[in-house]
């Protein structure tokens, strides 16, 4: 019998109210694998992570999460994820074991095979040395990596992350991945709207406005823009787009003010550009294709993410 995917979406539509949220998603993730969601404010990501945890029915689609309905075996879903949500989920007042002994205890746990599965997921998360250490005592890596070891009390098939690694440096969040990478068969979704996070995904779906603009392997998906990319910023963008193509008859795309020129040996341009512009030439960068040109590519607008509002301080009572 053929084993199912871990997920398998299609047409999947949510609406708040007027508002779209996500128009029509499509896809697929294979069992055992790393896949994720990449989007601006607004893409749709964090809507699709609470549809796939369970945390809001399906409207519209059909997804089916380890050969279950989504619509209909919620509950059977339920038991066979972990969730690890973008705020912390643990007690900073508890020592490390005492989360994990307390998140085994709400999921049914006891005695001996209570007493295994903390052994277990604290060896997991190689935090058996921190034990004992109160949550509010670590870093902000080792807190992400107790939330980790609490999801996997659980024995999930397969583990949601929301923007988990948000805040975390890279050393920390290198560490994280070892950990989610170290289990075995364990599928992994994750929202992120970090580059380098998202490049180190198996699979890939970029998110805009609730659209899938792209999706594949994020190295394919970097070829596909093709060749290298320069970028020029100057006060006088404009000027210099209208300059490069007359005398050097190269078509340059503007943005605020930048300019990106693409193709496959765009390097050989960059003595001829500093030579007749380089007194308005502010920057100029030669790389290789990133996911924020695919992204670019694909929308004809910048990946731009922006801080999420404080929430109204409430007034005290007099």
């Amino acid at each position: 019998m053929t084993q199912p995917q871990a997920v398998a979406a299609s047409g999947v539509q949510f609406a708040y109210g007027d508002r779209q949220a996500l128009r029509g998603v499509d896809f697929e993730v294979d069992c055992g694998a790393a896949f994720g969601f990449l989007g601006p404010n607004g893409s749709g990501k964090s809507t699709l992570f609470k549809l796939l945890s369970t945390l809001v029915p399906l409207q519209r689609g059909a997804v089916s999460i380890l050969g279950h309905s989504l619509a209909l075996e919620a509950a059977s879903i339920r038991r066979r994820i972990g969730v690890v949500f973008q705020s912390p989920a643990v007690d900073k007042k508890l020592t490390v074991q005492e989360n994990l002994r307390y998140g085994g205890l709400m999921l049914g746990l006891g005695g001996a095979a209570l007493h295994a599965r903390v052994d277990a997921c604290l060896d997991a998360a190689k935090l058996t040395d921190r034990r004992k250490d109160n949550v509010e005592e670590l870093s902000g890596g080792l807190r992400r990596r107790v939330e980790i070891a609490k999801c996997l009390l659980s024995q999930p098939d397969l583990v949601l992350l929301d923007e988990a690694s948000t805040g975390l440096d890279p050393a920390a969040r290198r560490e994280m991945w070892a950990v989610l990478r170290a289990q075995e068969g364990l599928t992994v979704l994750f929202t992120t709207h970090l580059m380098e996070e998202a490049a180190e995904a198996d699979r890939l779906m970029l998110l805009d406005e609730g659209n899938v603009v792209a999706q594949g392997r994020p190295g394919e998906l970097m070829e596909e823009v093709g060749g290298q990319v320069i970028e020029i910023e100057s006060a006088a963008a404009q000027d210099l787009q209208v300059q490069l193509k007359s005398e050097l008859s190269v078509e340059a795309t503007l943005l605020d003010q930048t300019l990106r020129i693409d193709g496959e040996s765009v390097h050989e341009l960059v003595p001829a550009i500093m030579e007749r512009c380089g007194d308005r030439v502010r920057r100029l960068q030669l790389a290789h294709p990133s996911l924020e040109d695919v992204f670019l590519q694909r929308t004809g607008k910048r990946f731009v993410v922006t801080a999420p509002e404080e929430p109204a301080k409430k007034r005290r009572r007099r």
